[in-house]
C-alpha cells in the first residue's frame, strides 16, 4: 500500500526536520507534495528521495552535488568518485569543524589577519552545511605560517609570496585535473563497462593520483628549493655562512617528514 504522510509524519520517518524537508523543496532537492484540499501528502517517491539524501551526505558531497546526482544531470559514476574526492581530505569520520573565530582562538591569531589570508585564497576553508568551516589540519598549516613570522619574515611579504606559490599551484593543480578527466574519467565513460564498474576503477584511480601527486609535488618543491637557496649561498654568501652551509649539507635535512 503506498505510503500517504503529511510533512510530520515524513519527517518523523526519515529523521529529518520539518524545516530541512521545507529547504530541500525549495532547492529542489525534493519533489512538493500532492494536495489534498489544503494538506500536502507524501509518499514513498519522497521516503526514498530523503534516504537518498541523507546517504550522500553522509559520503560527504556538497548539496549543489547532490542537487546534480538527484536531478540525473550527473553521470552515476561521477558520485562515488564526488564522495572520494570529499573523503580524501579526512579518514576520521569524527573530523572536528571550526569557525573562522574558533580557529583563531585555537591557534592565537586574530581573526582579521586569518580572514584576510582567507580572501587572499590562501587559506581554504570546507564548505559544511553552506558555512566555512576548518580543521586541525588548518590549525597546522597556521602554525607553520607563525613559525615563519617568528623568524622576522614580513607578514606582507609573506603573503605576497603564498599569492605566487597558490597561483602556481592552482594552475598545476588544474592541468592535473584536465589530464585525469581526458585520460580517465572520458575513456571510462566511453566503455562499455557498467555504472558500478566505472565508479569503482574511477574511485580507484584517484586514489591512486591522489597521493603519488601530492608527493612528487612536494618532493620536488623541496629538492628545488633547497637547490635555489645553495646556489644563491654560492653566489652571496659570506665565508661564515658558506661553512655552515656546508656543515648543514651533510645532515639528513631532506629525512622523512
Amino acid at each position: 500500500m503506498a505510503l500517504e504522510l503529511r510533512v510530520e509524519e515524513l519527517a518523523e520517518r526519515t529523521a529529518t526536520s520539518v524545516d530541512t524537508i521545507r529547504f530541500y523543496q525549495k532547492r529542489r532537492l525534493l519533489d512538493p507534495p500532492d494536495k489534498v484540499g489544503r494538506i500536502g501528502i507524501y509518499g514513498d517517491t519522497h521516503v526514498e528521495r530523503l534516504e537518498r539524501i541523507r546517504d550522500l551526505r553522509r559520503h560527504g558531497l556538497t548539496l549543489a552535488l547532490i542537487e546534480r546526482v538527484v536531478l540525473g544531470e550527473l553521470d552515476a559514476a561521477d558520485a562515488p568518485l564526488a564522495a572520494a574526492v570529499a573523503a580524501a581530505e579526512s579518514t576520521d569520520g569524527d573530523e572536528e569543524f571550526l569557525t573562522i573565530d574558533e580557529l583563531a582562538t585555537r591557534v592565537g591569531v586574530p581573526a582579521e589577519m586569518l580572514a584576510t589570508v582567507v580572501d587572499a585564497q590562501l587559506l581554504v576553508p570546507r564548505r559544511i552545511d553552506g558555512q566555512d568551516r576548518f580543521t586541525a589540519a588548518d590549525a597546522e598549516i597556521i602554525r607553520g605560517a607563525t613559525a615563519l613570522l617568528g623568524t622576522g619574515l614580513p607578514f606582507d611579504a609573506l603573503l605576497d609570496l603564498a599569492r605566487a606559490h597558490d597561483a602556481a599551484t592552482r594552475a598545476t593543480v588544474e592541468h592535473a585535473v584536465q589530464l585525469f578527466d581526458a585520460h580517465i574519467r572520458e575513456p571510462l565513460r566511453a566503455s562499455a563497462l557498467d555504472d558500478a564498474a566505472r565508479a569503482e576503477r574511477l574511485v580507484e584511480s584517484f586514489r591512486v593520483m591522489l597521493p603519488a601527486v601530492t608527493s612528487l609535488v612536494a618532493h620536488h618543491f623541496r629538492r628545488v628549493l633547497l637547490d635555489s637557496a645553495q646556489a644563491h649561498l654560492d653566489r652571496v654568501g659570506e665565508q661564515a655562512e658558506l661553512a655552515a652551509a656546508r656543515i648543514e649539507g651533510t645532515r639528513r635535512i631532506e629525512g622523512p617528514r
